[in-house]
């Protein structure tokens, strides 16, 4: 399974999102420190879920590394996260 399907069922799994994109920009971060040759080292998650709801920018974050401990701890090296409560009255 690659990284960014972990990525995926971890965040299914744990916060249960609306809307879910797990990006891969690797490519875009060839030759800086922390990206390998074959990829999936940089990733884009935007996450809107229930479970953010009444939270702030900060708590949602630390809930999405929580949930990605053991990919923050080895493949992944850097994780831009935008996240949110899904809007009232959708």
């Amino acid at each position: 399974m690659s990284v960014a399907e972990r990525i995926r069922q971890k965040l299914e799994a744990g916060l249960n999102p609306a809307k879910l994109n797990v990006i891969d920009q690797s490519a875009k971060h060839a030759g800086h420190a922390g990206a390998r040759p074959e990829g999936e080292t940089h990733f884009l998650v935007e996450i809107e879920s229930a479970a953010f709801a009444g939270k702030g920018r900060l708590e949602m974050h630390r809930m999405v590394n929580a949930a990605l401990a053991e990919e923050l701890a080895g493949p992944v090296h850097a994780l831009a996260i935008t996240a949110a409560a899904p809007a009232e009255g959708r």
